[in-house]
Formats: structure tokens, C-alpha cells, sequence
């Protein structure tokens, strides 16, 4: 196959990091970035790893099942996040009108999508997939043999979930026109509920945690080392990867399913393209249909109410934003469960010690939440107004209303949904104490400050011309944002952990007041340093509007 479908990505992406022929300081400084958070993660999952396995045998064998549920799990969300994509990708892109109509067969067309989709959308998660699968590598003494069979492995994973993602993506679009994608989506998400689901039971998760279930140990023992869920693509990569770890042995079966399968599915989804393509691609160009009438409202409201119906309505005509809802729901109904299943009772440690180092960990995480968020939806909201940024320029509203009207309809269920995790966490965990309001100011100022962020940066890397909002996610800027934003995080959490755990010593031994001073001192200062960044990056984000 020519290059020449390729060669639109490849000059996009060397004029992103290489645009003057070098490497941009930018470029440099994601890279930099990314290596910490690489190094971070190697480190921590060795320190896991390393502990399981120098626990008795049992130990060993738990660290392994958890090495097999990560790479199910991985196949799954690569399946979902790329067939949510697809969709996008074959059928709604612009260039499709210039591609379709040139002379090019459909299977090279799929051919480019298919590397292109794929490697757009897994790229991250294999990149920070490969230190915590390496950290196995060296805590069992792996041999040399097994970094060329994870680098394998890893690939084999995306370009199977990929092809796979694609074919039922066609399929479904020859059932339900693209542009509705409402029905789709939906479909998407109850299809991903429900693999995770089977995944999930066919691991048999419980049976990890209670070994009573089993009448004899030996019995227990040879159930956690079953192979996870054979018969799946997904297990392919974890079974020949812990064979491999536990006896250095190569199984020639699993490779040769992990060499061919990627090449089977490509040549399936070629086929789906053939066949149903244009009857797909047709239906994507018809109009919403319907009838509806057009007239003026009956009252004037202010710019706010106006703006604020006009954010609601463009987020509720994309059906690939709000049904994500239903992803975000049931991840918080599974995140507050976690906590509810804590076995505190059972720690070594005091309770009411452990409960409150887990609920000052639990900002961090719901900031990590929050950001996630925030690159999804905040963080391409003004690039998502395309053409129409110019009648915005061009209206009375200013700038800076715009920026904080925009603010205000984030902001609000962001806020929502950070009291919602920290006060039913708080409630589970049993926390009364300064630790409960602790937890309320720092995660709702880290909240406010990560969705200001969100907005400066969408500002100054907005990009207007994209053809979707999954293809900015994955940009230079948002990327920048995550950095940034989960670093001035850590700052935070790292900054307030001393006055945490002053105040919370001294409400354990009744002397609360020693300790109030030094932690009011430090919130405001976090308020400060959250506000003083927020505003900075909304500032260079209007200047960049500006000056565009």
C-alpha cells in the first residue's frame, strides 16, 4: 500500500512536535512530563509487585490474576474508546467527500483509518500500560525473551481491539445512520456494560478475597491459577505472559494467535468495508429529518439564561458527549462502592487513623477524577464552536463574559459532582472530624481551579477546524493541561498533608486548636495558588483569542 493516504497524518504530526525541523520546547517538555509520570508508575508498581511477591506463594499467585484483569480490562477500553471513535473516523470525518470521491479502494481507505484510529486512540494507554507490565518483568526475573513478547503483546492487544472495534462499527452503521448517533452510542455503552460485566465475572473477582469459599487451600490455590477466560482475544496476551513469568516457557499457541489475529481482523474489517461501507456512508449524509417550526420565544432573557440554553442544547445535540453520562455514572456508583468495601475493621493500623489518611488520598483522586473530566468535556468546548466563534466575536458579549459564562455552566456540575464523592465517601468512611472539612474546601478548590484551567488552555490551543472532539483530546494542549493540572494537584496535596495531619493529631488527643491556625493558613494560601493559576491561564487564553 502507497503512503500517500498516510501522508496528511505524518505531516500533521511532524509539524505538531517538530515545527521548525526540530524538536519544539514544548514537545520537549510533554516528553519530559511524561517520562516522570512513566518512571512514577514503574516505581510504584514495583513497590507492589515487589511486595506480593515476596509474600508466600499465595502472594505470588494474587499478583498474577491482578497482571491478567489488567490486560482484559485494557482490552476492553481500548474496544469501547475506539469504536466510539470509528464512528467519527470512517463515516462523519470532512475529508471523507475528498477521499470517497477519489480513486482509491475502500480497503486502502480502511487500511489508513485502521492505523490511524487505532494508533490515535491507544497510544496513551499502552505507552503508560508498558512500565506497570515491565515492573513484572523485573520483580519475577524475567528473561531477555520477555521485552520483545510484552512489546508483542501490547500491539497485538490495540490492533485486535482496533480491527475488531471497526468491523462492528460498520455493522452498526449499516443499521442506524451515522449522524444519529444517539442510538449508537447508547447501543456502544450497554455493549461495553455488558463485556465488562461477563469479564468481570468470568475472573471471578470474589473468589480472590475469600478463600473460605473453598473447602481445601489446595483447591483455592489451583482455582486463582486457571487461566483467565481462554476462549477471549483479551486473555491471549496475560496467558502467555504469566506462563512466561512463572516457568519461562514460550507457548507457540498463544503466539501464533497474538501474530495472527491482529492481520485476521484487518482483513475482516476490509471486508465489512467492502460490503457495507457505502450503504453506511450514504445514511450518514441525510438530514436530521422531522418537522419543526422555527419562532421567536415568547420572553427576552438575560445573556446568561440565553448562554447557558445554548451550552445545554449543543451538549445534548452531540450524543457522544452526554452519553458518556451513563460511563461517568456507573464509574462513581463502582468508585463509592470501593469505599463502602473497605475492610477496615480488619487493618493492622488504628481506624480512625486509616480512614482519615483515606480520606485525604481520596482529594487526590477525585482531582485525578476532576481533570480526567475537564479533558473531555471543558477542555474542547471552545475549539466545539468551530465556524461559529466568529459570530461570538463579532456579538456584543465580550471575551471575558464568554470565558466566564462558560466557567459558571462547567463549574456548577463539576462542583456537583465532587461533593457527591467526597461527602458519600466521607460518609462511608466515618469521617466527622476537621478531616471532613478539609477534604470539602481542598477538593472543591482544586475543582474550581482544574476547570479554569481546563478553559484557559482550551483557549489557547483551540482548534476550530477539528473534526471532532475526540481527535483534541488526544492533542498537544490537552495533554499540556493534564500535566499541568494534576501537577499543581500534587503541589496542593503535598503542601496541606503536614497541616492535615497536624489538625488531625490534635482532634485525636483533644487539642484541635493547636493545629486550626496552620491549616487555615495553608487553605487560603491553596485558594491563592489555585486562583492566581486559573486566572493566569484564562488570561493567555484570551490574549491567543485575540490574537487569532
Amino acid at each position: 500500500m502507497r503512503p500517500t493516504l498516510f501522508l496528511p497524518h505524518l505531516c500533521s504530526l511532524r509539524n505538531r512536535f517538530f515545527p521548525d525541523g526540530r524538536l519544539s520546547r514544548r514537545s520537549g517538555l510533554i516528553l519530559l512530563f511524561g517520562l516522570v509520570l512513566a518512571a512514577g508508575l514503574f516505581l510504584l508498581s514495583l513497590r507492589v509487585v515487589g511486595y506480593f511477591h515476596a509474600q508466600n506463594e499465595l502472594g505470588v499467585i494474587l499478583s498474577l490474576k491482578i497482571f491478567q484483569m489488567a490486560w482484559v480490562i485494557m482490552f476492553a477500553m481500548l474496544l469501547f474508546s475506539i469504536m466510539v471513535a470509528a464512528i467519527s473516523a470512517l463515516f462523519l470525518s470532512e475529508d471523507n467527500e475528498i477521499l470517497v470521491a477519489a480513486p482509491v479502494p475502500v480497503e486502502r481507505l480502511f487500511l489508513m483509518r485502521y492505523f490511524t484510529t487505532i494508533l490515535a486512540n491507544s497510544w496513551m494507554m499502552l505507552v503508560f500500560s508498558l512500565p506497570i507490565f515491565a515492573a513484572y518483568g523485573l520483580v519475577f526475573s524475567a528473561g531477555p525473551l520477555y521485552w520483545p513478547l510484552l512489546l508483542t503483546a501490547t500491539l497485538s492487544t490495540a490492533f485486535t481491539a482496533g480491527g475488531l472495534a471497526l468491523a462492528l462499527t460498520i455493522g452498526l452503521v449499516t443499521l442506524f445512520p451515522a449522524r444519529r448517533t444517539r442510538d449508537i452510542v447508547l447501543y456502544l455503552s450497554l455493549l461495553f456494560g455488558v463485556l465488562l460485566y461477563l469479564v468481570i465475572r468470568l475472573l471471578r473477582p470474589e473468589d480472590l478475597a475469600d478463600p473460605e469459599r473453598f473447602p481445601d487451600f489446595l483447591e483455592y490455590l489451583s482455582a486463582l491459577q486457571n487461566p483467565a477466560a481462554p476462549l477471549l482475544p483479551s486473555s491471549w496476551p496475560a496467558n502467555l505472559l504469566t506462563v512466561y513469568l512463572q516457568d519461562g516457557r514460550l507457548d507457540p499457541l498463544l503466539l501464533g494467535l497474538l501474530l495472527l489475529t491482529p492481520p485476521v481482523m484487518a482483513f475482516l474489517g476490509q471486508a465489512c468495508m467492502k460490503r457495507w461501507f457505502f450503504r453506511g456512508y450514504t445514511k450518514a449524509q441525510e438530514s436530521f429529518g422531522g418537522r419543526h417550526r422555527f419562532r421567536s420565544p415568547s420572553y427576552r432573557p438575560g445573556p446568561a439564561r440565553w448562554f447557558f440554553r445554548r451550552e445545554l442544547a449543543l451538549f445534548l445535540r452531540d450524543s457522544n458527549e452526554w452519553s458518556q453520562l451513563f460511563l461517568i455514572g456507573a464509574l462513581v456508583v463502582v468508585y463509592l462502592y470501593n469505599f463502602k468495601a473497605l475492610p477496615l475493621d480488619r487493618s493492622p493500623f488504628p481506624r480512625e487513623i486509616l480512614a482519615n489518611m483515606i480520606s485525604y488520598a481520596n482529594i487526590g483522586l477525585t482531582g485525578f477524577l476532576v481533570a480526567s473530566l475537564s479533558a473531555r468535556f471543558v477542555y474542547p468546548s471552545i475549539g466545539a464552536e468551530g465556524g461559529g466563534f466568529v459570530q461570538i466575536r463579532t456579538s456584543p458579549l465580550g471575551l471575558w463574559r464568554y470565558i466566564l459564562y462558560k466557567y459558571l455552566f462547567y463549574v456548577l456540575p463539576f462542583t456537583f459532582l465532587t461533593l457527591v464523592l467526597l461527602l458519600t465517601s466521607n460518609h462511608f468512611l466515618q469521617i466527622t472530624g476537621p478531616m471532613y472539612w478539609i477534604s470539602l474546601a481542598t477538593g472543591l478548590i482544586i475543582t474550581w481551579g482544574i476547570v479554569g484551567m481546563a478553559l484557559g488552555f482550551g483557549a489557547m490551543y483551540a482548534d476550530f477546524r477539528a473534526a471532532n472532539r475526540n481527535a483534541v483530546v488526544g492533542g498537544f494542549g490537552a495533554i499540556l493541561f493534564l500535566f499541568t493540572g494534576l501537577s499543581m494537584e500534587l503541589i496542593i496535596i503535598g503542601a496541606g498533608a503536614y497541616p492535615a495531619y497536624r489538625l488531625v493529631r490534635s482532634e485525636l488527643h483533644g487539642r484541635m486548636s493547636s493545629g486550626l491556625g496552620l491549616a487555615v493558613v495553608e487553605l487560603l494560601l491553596v485558594l491563592l495558588l489555585t486562583l492566581l493559576a486559573g486566572l493566569w491561564c484564562v488570561r493567555q487564553g484570551i490574549r491567543t483569542l485575540e490574537d487569532s
